[in-house]
């Protein structure tokens, strides 16, 4: 028997075949081929129509099945993995009534913002762990004001996963680590926050039934079976996030157990049982996929906008043929590149700087001395410090990492960056070769509760090697240490002009 994962992303929509007793990928594609599209009427906005993703789940699976030669009655299980605090309002047909606000739509930013005054920062950090900020709650206030008439036909909002798992099962419903994720769970009395929601002057009855993470949710209708290609009554059994999804798909569960993704942007999610919300300005608190009334389960995330996208920069910049060519300039370069630094914030505001906007810096370049191969090498040591001052932040609020895990992407596959931070935290780092919809895939056993088999899987398919700390540690926190100087020096700077 298998399982299918979905990982609705923004650019495509991922699905993976897994054989449910070894865990093994049979399959992986997406859909579409080229890179889907986003709607942006106005600058800071964002939408997509998620019936395009529905179209494209459908060809997805299709293809996955006829291609394996996989009778659709052999998949056990769906779990379905999602882009973060998107918006989806329907009317009581389930009929969609306007395009997807999605993750990266910036309109309601100052709904969220005059919330959190309104409301008073301490009562949000005790009860919400965040600020109501540019999420689907505010995003939801957004489309009350802005739409009326549209507001009024609304019979439920969705989050993307729930929307998918609404057109194969004909059910709307979400999970606490869903609604946690819209600033929509009051984690003090374990309900929806219907005083955030009252604030906003949003009906209660909006609210989705509610379902376990890890149970099964709905069933595959005849219509959802009928397009999409997967047989009647096929449990629909895991839902989350992407970012609860890729923690989950590098088996980090517990408190100290800490999931690292350098892609274009960094993000650190970082598993603890504590309910503090200190750094709520700069760190993002949701129900972790494990979190329940009982058990505490908290997933702290900081995003690091200028991460890979520095990088990928730089190498189209220099005339190099690619991100091997690079590494292999950066390795003939000591440990601080000759005093050569780069603070790779380029790529917008930086929340974990309070949203300062400073651009890209590069720093102490003697033109007689140094040459791209410093450049390569501070970029990589300047995207790490990146990682380990947000992990510096981390710890300000509770976190104790005891692990590092990593997906093996185009940044920890380099050894400068990833040796550059186990050594400064002190911490080894494993690197796994997995997805987001291999992890939704596997996690369809979970609901039986086998969290040792469902480990024993990963490691057995996706352990690929551990980064440990350098036994010198000297020259890697004396670069830091003049990096994180800069850093400040630059922050400052832009707080003193005009």
């Amino acid at each position: 028997m298998y399982s299918i994962g979905y990982d609705i992303g923004s650019s495509s929509i991922k699905v993976a075949l897994v054989d449910n007793a070894s865990g093994k990928c049979i399959a992986l594609l997406h859909e579409p081929k080229i890179e889907m599209e986003m709607i942006s009427i106005k600058n800071g906005w964002a939408e997509q129509n998620p019936n395009d993703w529905w179209h494209h789940v459908c060809n997805a699976t299709k293809r996955i099945l006829k291609e394996n030669q996989i009778h659709s009655t052999a998949v056990s299980g769906i779990g379905i993995s999602y882009q973060m605090h998107g918006l989806i309002v329907v009317d009581k047909k389930g009929t969609t009534l306007r395009n997807s606000i999605i993750w990266c739509d910036s309109r309601a930013v100052a709904i969220g913002q005059k919330a959190f005054e309104a409301l008073g920062p301490e009562r949000c950090e005790s009860y919400l762990l965040n600020s109501p900020a540019n999420f689907t709650a505010s995003k939801l206030k957004w489309v009350k004001d802005h739409e009326p008439e549209l507001y009024t036909k609304i019979h439920k909002f969705m989050l993307p996963g729930d929307y998918i798992a609404f057109k194969l099962s004909g059910i709307i419903n979400s999970t606490i680590s869903g609604l946690s994720e819209g600033i929509l769970w009051d984690f003090k009395k374990n309900k929806p926050a219907d005083w955030l929601l009252k604030h906003f002057e949003i009906n209660e009855d909006l609210v989705p039934d509610i379902k376990d993470t890890f149970s099964i949710q709905s069933l595959v209708s005849k219509q959802g079976a009928l397009e999409s290609g997967l047989a009647e009554g096929t449990p629909i059994v895991y839902r989350a996030g992407d970012q609860p999804n890729n923690a989950l798909s590098l088996n980090v569960f517990n408190p100290g157990e800490v999931a690292a993704t350098g892609g274009t942007s960094g993000v650190v999610y970082a598993v603890t049982d504590n309910l503090s919300s200190k750094e709520s300005t700069r760190v993002n608190n949701f129900a972790h996929v494990n979190y329940t009334s009982s058990q505490s389960r908290i997933g702290k995330l900081l995003c690091i906008n200028g991460a890979g996208i520095q990088y990928r920069w730089l190498m189209n910049n220099l005339q190099v043929k690619d991100y091997e060519e690079m590494n292999t300039l950066a390795q003939s370069v000591p440990i601080g590149s000759d005093g050569v630094t780069i603070h790779p914030f380029g790529n917008g505001s930086e929340r974990m700087l309070n949203n300062a906007t400073l651009g890209t810096q590069m720093s102490n370049i003697n033109l007689n001395n140094h040459t791209k191969a410093h450049l390569c090498r501070a970029s990589l040591e300047g995207i790490a410090f990146s990682f380990v001052y947000g992990m510096e932040i981390m710890t300000s609020d509770g976190i104790r990492p005891k692990v590092i895990r990593a997906g093996n992407d185009n940044l920890f596959q380099s050894a400068i960056f990833s040796k550059t931070i186990a050594t400064l935290l002190n911490k080894e780092i494993e690197i796994y070769n997995t997805t987001g919809a291999i992890g939704a895939a596997r996690a369809c056993q979970l609901h039986t509760g086998d969290f040792t088999a469902f480990s024993k899987q990963i490691m057995e398919n996706d352990y690929v090697l551990k980064f440990e700390p350098d036994t010198n540690k000297h020259p890697y926190k004396t670069a830091y240490k003049r990096w994180k100087n800069e850093l400040e020096f630059f922050v400052n700077n832009q707080k003193a002009k005009p």
